[in-house]
């Protein structure tokens, strides 16, 4: 089972940065400039990401955002809270904009951890609006008290969509469910 796990994890993490490369090939012709590589690529994941994301929390059922595929790992509701909160982290402070002050739990329902989720892509949208490449080395303190340039907490969130994205996957086939990025193509 556990080399079931980790063939997943793969598999779907190569998937995800496959997806992410050719979207940003897709951006430009070879021989473009493309302004703002670094900023532009993460704003563009964001619709992407927040599609695939929500849409990965509403395919889980109510009943199972208390799912753990094994005692010691978070719950899927967990997840779902813990992406939230990161958005808030990583977009606040590559923005210098202000975070919503939004309370959750892993507890909550489905309904509350999914709009959370959906607020906070909206926040990431409205607060990287103004954000481009002129301040990519520019520091700031970040997790566990570590100092951080713009361009690698960029660089840094957009491997954290990837990331959970990949974990939400899992949690979705272990329960039997395809993944939204794995459904078949509607005409």
């Amino acid at each position: 089972m556990k080399n079931l796990k980790l063939a997943v994890t793969i598999v779907a993490a190569g998937m995800a940065c496959a997806s992410g490369a050719w979207a940003q090939e897709k951006a430009a012709a070879p021989s473009e400039i493309v302004a703002n590589p670094v900023s532009g690529y993460v704003k563009a994941g964001i619709a992407r990401y927040e599609k695939n994301m929500v849409a990965a929390a509403e395919a889980m059922p109510a009943e199972k955002y208390g799912y753990k595929p094994s005692p010691e790992m978070n719950s899927y509701g967990h997840l779902i809270m813990h992406i939230a909160e990161a958005n808030h982290t990583f977009c606040s402070k590559i923005s210098g904009k202000a975070a919503p002050d939004t309370k959750m739990a892993e507890t909550d329902g489905k309904d509350k951890l999914v709009a959370a989720l959906k607020e906070s892509f909206a926040f990431c949208t409205s607060a990287m609006a103004g954000v481009d490449d002129s301040k990519l080395g520019e520091q700031f303190i970040f997790f566990g008290g570590r100092p951080i340039s713009r361009g690698g907490a960029l660089v840094a969130l957009a491997g954290s969509w990837t990331d959970h994205y990949a974990t939400q996957a899992i949690y979705l086939r272990l329960n039997g469910i395809l993944p939204p990025t794995a459904q078949p193509q509607k005409d």
